[in-house]
């Protein structure tokens, strides 16, 4: 009559009223604990896929993908320039020069990381244009030996455009009275802000001007690549480098940022890790109704053996049940995931403004709100992954089931 006894009589168990109430409880507890397992693993790894793509448009977007430099002795850039732009995964090059130095303002002094830039071109390389707050990066053009820093850097010394700026650059000049560290003023052309720790510690100036102040006459120190694949730009690097005709060297962001970016997904990881032991435990649970379940229904079982199910029958009865409560939490717990993965960021700010609180300062933190970014890959592994655990779940009570004597139940049944 019916296509599948298993399946008819293991759902029918799922939906009839139990004597025991008791495993109803365990049943439903179960179900809630999938739920919210699933549910908490979709919002929790969707916020840090958020943090994530944060920190490679921010904190990897300001920094160049690859760099090929000869410190000093870089010269014909725009030939090798274009040599770069002719690579089909390059999307932009750019001329710099970077040097380590000191920033004064104000009776106040930093250590600061000193970077040359081409005006026209950094655009293609970096995504500081898009972040200026005040003034921009054509003013560098403008105004000879003009600068730009970060917010929190000028927040720290106290200055605000056109105000006046002394670079020190680790180079000494040779004068017939003494021998005087390297200086020049500057004036402060613009102001950005990216919300990391580049704000505090990035002076940008025109290639030209710091050039000057290193004396490196017409040469650079290399060439900014940003190219179509963050994890190809070394061997993008390397190729680029083959085809020049003199030794460059080659590096990229793995070596400045990359310790970073390891330990964002080692954090994703262990989290996912430590946040599935509530799937574990709510799978728990489904053994634990399946044997009570088990326990009360062994007349029914005896009853169903008499009448000739087999032993895979009972089987699959228990199976398909424990099957149905993981299938309707994950379920459950998907729908609710990924509605809270794509509000979370709302949520938490109407949650701030209606608390008067705020979870991240930008002061301390690169950005001032929860980040989320629903990945529908990490969705599927955690439905599969936790609908495989709670079908392996079931096989014990079900084979305790199946292997029910019916005489033995039988025989002290009144």
């Amino acid at each position: 009559m019916f296509h599948s006894l298993p399946l008819y009589i293991g759902l029918r168990y799922l939906r009839a009223k139990r004597r025991n109430h008791f495993i109803s409880f365990i049943s439903g507890i179960s179900m809630v604990g999938l739920t919210l397992g699933v549910m908490v693993l979709i919002i929790v790894l969707s916020v840090m896929n958020g943090f994530d793509r944060e920190m490679r448009t921010r904190i990897l977007g300001m920094v160049p993908h690859a760099t090929i430099s000869l410190p000093g002795e870089f010269k014909n850039s725009e030939t090798i320039r274009q040599i770069a732009l002719q690579h089909p995964m390059v999307l932009g090059a750019s001329g710099y020069i970077e040097s380590q130095g000191m920033v004064i303002a104000n009776d106040r002094t930093r250590g600061a990381l000193l970077s040359g830039v081409e005006p026209s071109t950094v655009g293609t390389v970096s995504i500081l244009p898009d972040h200026m707050i005040a003034g921009s990066i054509a003013a560098l053009d403008d105004q000879s030996f003009g600068v730009i820093i970060g917010a929190s850097l000028a927040r720290v010394l106290g200055v605000s455009l056109g105000d006046k700026l002394t670079l020190i650059v680790p180079e000494m000049s040779v004068t017939i009275a003494s021998i005087q560290p390297r200086f020049k003023r500057f004036t402060l052309v613009g102001i950005f802000k990216v919300g990391a720790e580049l704000d505090s510690s990035l002076v940008i100036t025109h290639i030209d001007d710091l050039a000057k102040l290193m004396l490196y006459g017409d040469a650079i120190d290399g060439l900014q690549l940003r190219t179509t694949d963050l994890f190809q730009a070394r061997q993008i690097a390397f190729d680029i480098g083959r085809e020049l005709p003199d030794v460059y060297f080659v590096s990229d962001w793995t070596r400045t940022q990359g310790n970073l970016f390891q330990a964002i997904q080692l954090e994703k990881r262990l989290v996912g890790l430590l946040l599935f032991m509530i799937v574990a435990v709510a799978v728990f649970n489904i053994v634990s109704s399946l044997v009570m379940l088990v326990t009360d229904k062994q007349g029914e079982i005896a009853v169903l053996r008499t009448l000739g199910a087999t032993s895979r029958q009972i089987l699959g009865v228990f199976m398909v049940q424990g099957t149905a409560i993981g299938l309707i939490g994950i379920a459950m717990g998907v729908l609710l995931g990924v509605i809270g993965a794509l509000t979370i960021a709302d949520i938490i700010a109407w949650v701030e403004t209606a608390f008067d609180m705020q979870f991240l300062n930008s002061d301390v933190y690169f950005i001032n709100y929860i980040p989320s970014e629903l990945d529908w890959r990490d969705v599927l592994i955690i439905s599969s992954a936790t609908f495989i655990i709670s079908v392996l779940s079931t096989i014990y009570p079900a084979w305790k089931a199946s292997k029910i004597s019916p005489a033995e139940v039988l025989r002290y049944e009144s």
